[in-house]
């Protein structure tokens, strides 16, 4: 899994490297496919249940599942890009959301409390804590800012399959759920919208956006639960 999750860290690197005003999501979708051929390894999300994409191309008001698609980017905006490999039979996943020139002021905060939220359940993936100890520090991390957590999606289990158990809130009260025991795998995603949480689903039966038409950001890592405390996989 390691292997995985580096492949994803370096992926989302480059794709990052590339995001600009004028870019396209379709173009950022091509080089992840070129940059999955070069490494060996599968896309994670094209063909996963149906989904037609190699990534997550989910800008401003879209939360996740985003297609990509030829709109250029433009400046000020925000994308949220949800990528995983299969890699010699064991998966990583992670997302990011980059800024897209330079930012408003509401929206960096946007971006940089979601940011702290996933650091902050990170933190919180220890032997002998409770499940939903991650789900807390998400909540109580972007709440009192303003901001509200999707209740739709959330993080999940993940080794030799995509999705495993358990699901992974980004809300909830502390020190309930199982114990976390090291050597379990898990994708933490905190997905954060500026105004309310409701979210909808747009015609093409994948993408969310949010229902107030206000901002989204997401971040994710696969982070292994280890002796020693949280292993971040997908790391750069």
């Amino acid at each position: 899994m390691r292997a995985a999750g580096r492949i994803v860290a370096e992926t989302l690197a480059l794709l990052g490297s590339h995001i600009r005003p004028g870019v396209t999501s379709a173009e950022l979708n091509r080089l992840a496919e070129k940059e999955c051929e070069r490494q060996g390894c599968q896309p994670a999300f094209k063909g996963y249940g149906g989904f037609p994409y190699s990534i997550c191309a989910s800008p401003n008001d879209r939360v996740v599942h985003g297609f990509p698609n030829d709109t250029p980017l433009r400046d000020g905006d925000i994308i949220s890009i949800d990528f995983g490999v299969l890699y010699k039979g064991f998966y990583g996943d992670a997302a990011m959301t980059f800024a897209v020139g330079q930012l408003g002021k509401e929206t960096q905060r946007l971006v940089d409390a979601t940011r702290e939220s996933l650091a902050r359940a990170i933190e919180k993936a220890v032997p002998g804590g409770r499940l939903s100890d991650i789900s807390h520090a998400v909540q109580a991390w972007v709440e009192p800012k303003g901001f509200s957590v999707v209740r739709e999606f959330v993080g999940h289990g993940i080794g030799r399959k995509l999705h495993e158990a358990p699901q992974i809130p980004n809300y909830g009260e502390a020190g309930q759920g199982p114990r976390l025991k090291p050597g379990m795998t898990l994708a933490l995603e905190p997905m954060i919208n500026a105004g309310q949480a409701a979210v909808r689903i747009m015609e093409d039966g994948w993408t969310a956006v949010t229902q107030d038409g206000r901002l989204s950001a997401h971040f994710e890592h696969t982070v292994a639960i280890t002796e020693n405390g949280p292993e971040i996989l997908t790391r750069a």
